[in-house]
């Protein structure tokens, strides 16, 4: 049984996320959970968040949590906040701040 939990528009881009979940992928759980435990990345703490949230939607639904493996973790791009800084002579620069989906999947 698969089960799946979705942490959206968090303020890091999907680039650095899909990095750090690389890492976890195809591990039990709980291994996964203390990999992301001593990463320094922000994104490990983020992917950590939705892990536990998915562990907490298996709980709902009756099934094993020990069993547990992350099947897969996926980051896609959410909206693009776009801002500008103030550069010499009147100009302006963008600056494009990222955002992203989350999505673990877990299977028994």
């Amino acid at each position: 049984m698969q089960v799946k939990a979705t942490a959206k528009y968090m303020r890091v881009s999907p680039q650095k996320v899909r990095k750090v979940a690389d890492a976890v992928k195809g591990k039990p759980v709980e291994a996964g959970l203390n990999v992301l435990q001593f990463m320094p990345q922000k994104s490990a703490a983020m992917i950590a968040k939705v892990i536990r949230s998915a562990v907490a939607n298996a709980e709902v639904g009756g099934v094993d949590v020990d069993d547990l493996v992350i099947k897969g973790v996926t980051a896609d791009q959410g909206p693009t906040l776009k801002r500008f800084r103030a550069r010499a002579q009147g100009r302006g620069a963008r600056i494009l701040k990222r955002t992203s989906h989350i999505t673990v999947v877990l299977e028994q």
